[in-house]
C-alpha cells in the first residue's frame, strides 16, 4: 500500500503508463486514465482522508457464447473488456465495510452483521453484505475497510455492471486482507451468491466469472462448484467488438429474467432431472408433444434454444483454435438467430412496442452483411446488441447506429487479458 498523495503524483507522472497501456490496451486511453484514476483517489481522499491505500480493478464482460445457458449447467463462450469499475481502498478501525459508488449515498455494512435483510434485495448494500457473507462463510479474512468505487461499465448494458462490482468488492478483500489468494473462481461464486441470494435476482455464474477470470474464457458448468475453465486465443483477424447501448430500459424486467431458468428447469423437471444439461436431448425431442401440453409452447422452444446453443459453444472455440475466424463468425449469428427465435429474449411481450433491440438488429444485419454479424447480447430484453464488425467498417457502422440511438451510444471495445486484479 502507498499514500494516496504519493500515487496521484506518480500516476501524474505517468509511472504506471505501462500498467494502464496493459490493462486497456488502447494508448490512445492513457492519459484519460491518468485522470480518472488520479480523480478517484482524490474523491476517497475527501471521503475517508489521505492516507494508506491500494487501487484495484474489475472488468465488463461481453458474452460471445451460450446465451443463457449457464443457469442450466451449461456452456458459454466470454470475455472480459477494457470497461471497468476501479476501487480505492483501505483499512478503517470500525470494525464495519464503506462504499461509496461514485454518485451514490455511503454504504455502510457492520462486520457482526452479515445475515440477508429482506429489505435489502435489489440494492448494492445487499450485495456488498452478500459479498462478505460468502468470504467469511469460506473461511477468508474480512475486516474493516473504506471503498471507494468509480466504474465506466455501463448500467443495464449487458457489460455485467453488478459481476463487475461484485468482483471488485471480492479483489479489495482479497487484496486487504487475505494477500490476494482468493482465487478468481471464487471470487465468482461468492458473487453469484451474493446477487442470488441478497440481491434476489436468480443469474447464473457466467457473468461473474468472465469479469473475475479474465480474457476470452471457455466455461463448461456441468459441475458447477468445480466449473472447467480454459482461457482461448481470440486470434488476430481485422474485426473488432461493438457494444450498440440501444437506451432500452430494464425497470420492470426481473420477471422476464427469471421466466428463462424457471421454465428451462420446468422441461427438465418434467424428464426427471433438474437442469436441462442432465436430460438426454434425444429422450427431450420424443418428448415435445407430451411436454408442448403440459408446459406449453414456449417453455419447449426455450429448452430447444439451450441444445442448440450449447453445443454451439463447442464449435465456437473449436473454430478459434483452427483460426477458422469466418466460421466463428457464422456461429455468433446462428446464437442470434436462435436467441431471437426460440429463447425469444430480444423484446419483452409486455411492452411489444418498443423493441429497440429489434430495431438495432435489423439494422446492423441490413449494413453489415459480409462486413460482420451481430447478436443479442447479455440478459436480453432490453439494452445491448453485439457485433463484430471488420475493422475498415467500424466508422461506418458507429455512424449509423448512432445515428439511430444517439451519440456515444457504440462503444467500440478491446479483449482485456485480466480480471479482478490489484492495479497498485
Amino acid at each position: 500500500m502507498k499514500n494516496s498523495g504519493v500515487i496521484i503524483r506518480e500516476i501524474t507522472e505517468g509511472k504506471y503508463d505501462n500498467i494502464l497501456q496493459e490493462t486497456y490496451l488502447d494508448a490512445s486511453q492513457i492519459s484519460r486514465q491518468r485522470s480518472r484514476y488520479a480523480q478517484a483517489l482524490k474523491e476517497y481522499e475527501t471521503l475517508f482522508g489521505a492516507g494508506e491505500v491500494a487501487v484495484y480493478s474489475a472488468p465488463g464482460r461481453s458474452e460471445v457464447g451460450g446465451n443463457h445457458t449457464d443457469h442450466q449447467h451449461g456452456r458459454v463462450l466470454a470475455t472480459s473488456v477494457n470497461l471497468d469499475a476501479i476501487a480505492v481502498a483501505g483499512y478503517n478501525q470500525e470494525n464495519c465495510v464503506k462504499v461509496v459508488s461514485d454518485g451514490y449515498p455511503m454504504e455502510q455494512v457492520e462486520l457482526t452483521s452479515l445475515e440477508k435483510r429482506t429489505e435489502e434485495e435489489g440494492t448494492s448494500i445487499g450485495l456488498i453484505r452478500g459479498v462478505l457473507k460468502g468470504l467469511s462463510d469460506r473461511g477468508y479474512q474480512i475486516g474493516g475497510c473504506s471503498v471507494y468505487v468509480t466504474s465506466d461499465v455501463l448500467i443495464g448494458a449487458g457489460l455485467s455492471s453488478s459481476a463487475a462490482f461484485e468482483t471488485i468488492l471480492g479483489t479489495v478483500i482479497s487484496g486487504l486482507f487475505n494477500e490476494m489468494k482468493v482465487s478468481s473462481v471464487e471470487i465468482a461464486m461468492i458473487g453469484q451468491y451474493a446477487e442470488n441470494v441478497y440481491f434476489g435476482k436468480p443469474c447464473g455464474l457466467m457473468d461473474q466469472m468472465a469479469c473475475s477470470v479474465g480474457g476470452l474464457i471457455y466455461i463448461d458448468f456441468k459441475e458447477p462448484t468445480q466449473p472447467e475453465v480454459e482461457q482461448v486465443d481470440m486470434g488476430t483477424d481485422p474485426y473488432s467488438l461493438c457494444i450498440v447501448d440501444t437506451k432500452g430500459s430494464h425497470a420492470d424486467l426481473t420477471e422476464d429474467y427469471a421466466m428463462i431458468p424457471l421454465e428451462m428447469k420446468k422441461v427438465a423437471k418434467a424428464l426427471g432431472k433438474e437442469v436441462l444439461r442432465e436430460v438426454d436431448e434425444e429422450e427431450f425431442y420424443k418428448s415435445i408433444p407430451k411436454l408442448r401440453r403440459e408446459l406449453g409452447d414456449r417453455s419447449v422452444l426455450r429448452a430447444m434454444h439451450f441444445f442448440e446453443d450449447n453445443r454451439r459453444v463447442l464449435q465456437q472455440v473449436e473454430a478459434l483454435k483452427k483460426g477458422e475466424f469466418s466460421r466463428f463468425l457464422e456461429l455468433v449469428k446462428e446464437s442470434g438467430n436462435s436467441s431471437f427465435k426460440y429463447l425469444q429474449n430480444v423484446y419483452t411481450n409486455k411492452d411489444v412496442q418498443n423493441q429497440n433491440m429489434s430495431i438495432a438488429l435489423a439494422i446492423s444485419e441490413d449494413i453489415l452483411k459480409e462486413k460482420g454479424v451481430c447478436r443479442v447480447h447479455g440478459g436480453g430484453f432490453a439494452g445491448t446488441i453485439q457485433a463484430f464488425v471488420r475493422d475498415d467498417f467500424v466508422a461506418e457502422y458507429k455512424e449509423k447506429l448512432e445515428y439511430v440511438f444517439g451519440e456515444g451510444t457504440c462503444r467500440v471495445l478491446k479483449i482485456r487479458t485480466t480480471g479482478g486484479i490489484q492495479m497498485i
